[in-house]
């Protein structure tokens, strides 16, 4: 995929950076994959809200993606090529050989007419799904399970991929994007090649509206708040909270770990790189 980038009549179209979407699909989802979507603004089962700041946005429609490609040793043919707004990837319509049809992530580099398939001891090619032990090392892979038919859980945005850099017993060793490295069971599935859309991290939308239409409202800095209603409220002139970063409900901003599921830590064998 390719940039799109907008000659500044306007103050928004001069810093606006899209994806042109010149070669995706541009007619409507196929029906029967798709459902209604209920848009929470923000607000829980009783009604409060409990994350800040959403509401409104465009309505759309969720595509039921296949994650865990279970039609084993049934070629499929890529129909198109979607645009997906429930996620950073495109999506791409497979029919089987069946007639069954199933959206899954659009591998990159994957075309319109290409011959995928599932199962055990399938050819090394993008698109195609099989088990970890079945995938040579240093192989990009994505839609990575953690447990065996549990669905693709990892590495499932953007440009996203990871690789298998070596085998420990009945575990491979799989390196993340994010730098963390850890043991996933062998007979867990994953897709070849790396997840559509690279260009993804290149957007710069523009203004403020395009945020709007996502859903997300403006937020008040807590330093431009009274005392009575944020931690970092008050101060004579313009003060920076003179403590360290915190929620409304003195919640650690920064720094503070939250990870409660303790069970799977055996099986990280180095944390994600931090940023700076």
């Amino acid at each position: 995929m390719s940039l799109k980038i907008f000659k500044s009549y306007t103050k928004s179209t001069r810093g606006t950076i899209l994806v042109d979407r010149k070669n995706l699909w541009k007619g409507k989802s196929l029906k029967s994959l798709t459902i209604g979507q209920h848009s929470t603004g923000g607000r829980n089962n009783l009604g409060r809200i409990t994350s800040r700041s959403r509401g409104a946005g465009q309505k759309h429609k969720y595509r039921e993606i296949d994650f865990r490609r279970k039609k084993d040793n049934l070629k499929a043919i890529v129909e198109r090529i979607e645009y997906d707004p429930n996620r950073s990837a495109h999506v791409a319509l497979l029919k089987y050989e069946d007639g069954v049809m199933s959206y899954i992530l659009a591998p990159n580099k994957i075309n319109i007419g290409d011959e995928i398939v599932s199962g055990r001891n399938k050819e090394i090619k993008v698109g195609n799904c099989m088990q970890l032990s079945d995938i040579p090392i240093g192989t990009d892979i994505h839609n990575i399970e953690l447990s065996p038919n549990g669905g693709g859980k990892l590495v499932r945005s953007a440009g996203s991929s990871a690789q298998i850099s070596g085998t420990d017993e009945n575990y491979c060793i799989i390196k993340l994007s994010s730098g963390e490295i850890r043991k996933v069971i062998n007979t867990a599935r994953a897709t070849i090649g790396s997840v559509s859309n690279t260009d993804h991290q290149n957007i710069k939308i523009g203004k403020a509206g395009r945020n709007r239409w996502k859903g997300r409202r403006p937020s008040v800095r807590g330093v431009a708040m009274n005392p009575v209603d944020h931690p970092h409220g008050g101060g004579e002139g313009k003060t920076s909270g003179g403590r360290n970063p915190v929620s409304p409900w003195s919640q650690s901003a920064k720094g503070l770990k939250t990870r409660k599921n303790k069970s799977t830590d055996k099986y990280i064998i180095s944390r994600r790189k931090k940023g700076k």
